[in-house]
């Protein structure tokens, strides 16, 4: 149900309107249907209660939800494809997993900025997108977590509302944005575009506590004959930092930045980090130094084939 989201216009978030927000909502107030509950007898019933405390939300809007009835005849039809499945606890089937000493890899959700706790709040996703949250979502320990593989693009993006200090909007951000096809992937909106961000690096780096980083995208910066890195922050009482305030969405931010030069060609044919164009080399330690975690990865291209592994660490 999207109707909570209608009072909010004038301070619209981003949303993808996908229902996400809500369904947390109902998490947290201890009402939400879980996937176990819909191979339970009283499924139907839960269901119903569920939806009549909807119905009367949206009858206060006065929304008009004449479809439902057609709408639930695919919910339900989704229902007996999804109990065609094998249903496990996926929380013991992980942890056995790991005491037979099988390799488990988590994928995050989102950016480290989008996390419901420590993002940009309320410019935020309704979950925990840090590293951390593998521990939440698949129920094992945190002993159990090895390397942290932070992915990060070469430059900077974002979707839909929220602070952003090093967005380019002007020409450097529209070649951004049509280089790297900067459009999202659910609501086809054209994606902000910026700089590299090293004190957001630095935040998420932090709260992760990422091993390894990998550089995608790096491709995209074919086209500058300069590109610019954000190393700090000045606030407006003129005191500079490299760390994000309390109030990022308040705070009145400029960046402060480092030129490198570009390398301003094609690199998507290179096959090794030795023969890299200097100045890609130049951009790439001096993002390490800055940020004290190697690069291990960086892609050059779209293929899996355009990618260079570098300084490989193992667990």
């Amino acid at each position: 149900m999207r109707l909570q989201k209608i009072p909010k216009a004038k301070k619209k978030i981003g949303s993808t309107l996908k229902g996400i927000g809500p369904t947390y909502q109902d998490k947290i107030a201890r009402q939400g249907l879980r996937v176990g509950d819909i191979i339970a007898e009283d499924f139907k019933a839960k269901y119903q209660k569920l939806r009549d405390a909807h119905k009367t939300i949206l009858d206060f809007y006065k929304f008009d939800y004449s479809n439902l009835e057609a709408l639930e005849k695919e919910f339900f039809e989704a229902i007996d494809h999804l109990r065609t499945f094998n249903f496990v606890d996926s929380e013991y089937f992980i942890n056995q997993l790991i005491a037979e000493k099988k390799t488990i890899l988590a994928e995050g959700a989102q950016g480290s900025l989008l996390d419901i706790d420590f993002g940009s709040y309320p410019f935020v996703t309704s979950s925990n997108t840090m590293a951390a949250g593998a521990c939440t979502g698949l129920g094992i320990a945190p002993a159990h977590v090895g390397e942290v593989l932070g992915i990060f693009k070469a430059y900077c993006t974002r979707v839909g509302g929220g602070p952003f200090p090093t967005e380019l909007n002007n020409d450097q951000g529209e070649t951004l944005r049509r280089q790297g096809n900067e459009f999202g992937s659910t609501t086809g909106r054209p994606r902000r575009c910026g700089w590299i961000d090293l004190p957001a690096l630095k935040y998420a780096i932090m709260l992760n506590g990422v091993t390894q980083l990998l550089m995608m995208k790096v491709d995209v910066l074919n086209a500058f004959e300069e590109i610019k890195v954000c190393t700090h922050y000045k606030l407006k009482d003129g005191s500079i930092v490299d760390t994000l305030p309390f109030d990022i969405v308040e705070t009145d931010i400029t960046p402060i930045y480092k030129t490198f030069r570009g390398w301003n060609k094609s690199i998507s044919d290179y096959s090794n980090s030795e023969n890299l164009p200097l100045e890609l080399n130049e951009y790439i330690q001096y993002i390490e130094s800055e940020l004290g975690v190697p690069v291990t990865l960086i892609s050059l291209g779209p293929d899996r084939k355009q990618t260079i592994l570098r300084n490989i660490i193992t667990a």
